[in-house]
């Protein structure tokens, strides 16, 4: 099993709105290498679900349900989509601030790819934040 990070912009998409979904595509990556993350995903893989600009905070626990095909908000053959659906919300989230400030997280791809929406995670990196999390 792989582990990942997926971010989103409260306002376009929560994690209360996934919630209530229950599943949802993950669309509307426009980066290849993001991209290149949905493609290595496999069903059954896990993904912390990141608050980004509002929050800024990891809230959830997400499902990789679904490998990647085609975007279905473009023509475009280039972009993919996975479907997710939710795990559970963290006890206590994890704000980007308290990441930083983890010594043993200085590499992870949150704070050296800061842009990219959709990142891998370690198994290390993974299970110190459920710790921080008191999971």
């Amino acid at each position: 099993m792989a582990y990942w990070l997926l971010k989103s912009e409260p306002f376009k998409y929560s994690w209360d709105q996934l919630v209530k979904d229950k599943r949802t595509h993950w669309d509307g990556v426009r980066n290849y290498a993001a991209r290149n993350n949905l493609r290595a995903m496999k069903k059954g893989d896990l993904a912390f679900f990141y608050h980004s600009n509002e929050g800024v905070e990891i809230v959830g626990i997400v499902k990789i349900c679904k490998e990647h095909y085609q975007d279905p908000t473009t023509a475009e053959t280039a972009w993919v989509v996975v479907d997710v659906s939710p795990v559970k919300k963290l006890k206590r989230t994890i704000p980007l601030s308290e990441i930083k400030a983890e010594k043993k997280l200085q590499n992870m791809a949150l704070l050296k790819q800061s842009r990219l929406s959709v990142q891998p995670v370690t198994a290390e990196e993974w299970e110190i934040i459920l710790q921080l999390a008191d999971q």
